[in-house]
């Protein structure tokens, strides 16, 4: 099969950067160029492949069957390329690229990372961390080797598998001298600022459900979000409740800063582990790495 003379390199990097951003508006700013010619870019490549790629809703767009497909195989095809040009050959270096999701940012990723680097000095570890929705983008694309969280709903799985490494529930924490640490009753969440998890949150769902099962589902919060750093920080300063993985709060649930309030919600238990890429064969890093996980998590 001969390649399409037409095909650029720009074509490719366009469509997932659009993919990424899911507007020609935020990839035109993301890109630094105008809307049209990204526009422009992605009518010449819809036109190459003979396809439309994206499904128009409103003033997003959203990948269609065509596009989740040519994402995968693009996406694996451009970190190749991007592989061979930056690293040497001969040097003996390899990289592994790893998204973290809060709740295994701040001890499972950094405990297996150091498993890992000592077994395997030679390659460099990139951590990046953000939203579900963008490492998993990323992970399809092929700038992530793996992504280490919580499993997303199926409809975001599409082309991914997922290793469960262990279940996690939710929880909702104070400061230690909060007026609820040790007397919690629902009604209280309406008496004191909630912190709530983001829209695309991996845990949101489970978070309305049990708002909704307590008929608490209409209070809204004062804050959103699932950052260690800021949502510690306001717990500290104020009588907020914060509904948020366990994990990303472990050491401070452990030093007694912060504390769980009794919910007995079973419902809001999930698994943590691997997302990985269907169908490619595991190189000796994403191996490696795989086994420092399942050691960092055992008893």
């Amino acid at each position: 099969m001969n390649l399409d003379p037409r095909l650029r390199l720009r074509h490719i990097s366009t469509f997932l950067d659009i993919a990424q951003a899911g507007s020609i508006v935020a990839a035109a700013d993301q890109l630094g160029v105008s809307q049209p010619a990204v526009s422009k870019t992605l009518r010449e490549l819809e036109d190459i492949i003979g396809q439309q790629l994206f499904d128009r809703v409103a003033r997003q767009l959203r990948l269609n069957k065509a596009g989740q497909e040519f994402q995968k195989l693009a996406g694996s095809a451009m970190t190749t390329l991007l592989r061979a040009t930056r690293q040497g050959i001969g040097q003996g270096q390899t990289r592994l690229a790893i998204g973290a999701l809060p709740t295994a940012a701040t001890q499972l990723v950094p405990r297996a990372a150091i498993r890992f680097r000592a077994t395997q000095p030679q390659c460099l570890v990139r951590v990046s961390t953000g939203p579900n929705w963008l490492l998993l983008s990323q992970l399809r694309e092929g700038r992530l080797d793996l992504v280490v969280g919580r499993m997303a709903e199926a409809a975001k799985m599409e082309g991914l598998s997922f290793r469960q490494l262990y279940t996690e529930d939710v929880v909702a924490v104070v400061r230690a001298s909060h007026p609820c640490a040790d007397h919690f009753d629902a009604g209280a969440l309406g008496r004191f600022p909630l912190i709530l998890p983001p829209p695309g949150a991996v845990i949101g769902p489970l978070v309305r459900a049990y708002l909704r099962s307590i008929g608490q589902d209409e209070l809204a919060p004062a804050f959103e979000t699932v950052s260690l750093a800021f949502g510690r920080e306001v717990l500290l300063r104020t009588d907020a409740i914060w509904f948020i993985s366990r994990g990303v709060v472990a050491h401070e649930l452990a030093n007694g800063s912060l504390r769980a309030v009794p919910l007995n919600a079973p419902m809001m238990a999930g698994p943590v582990g691997i997302s990985l890429r269907d169908n490619l064969p595991e190189s000796a890093e994403i191996a490696a790495m795989i086994d420092a996980l399942q050691h960092a998590t055992a008893p």
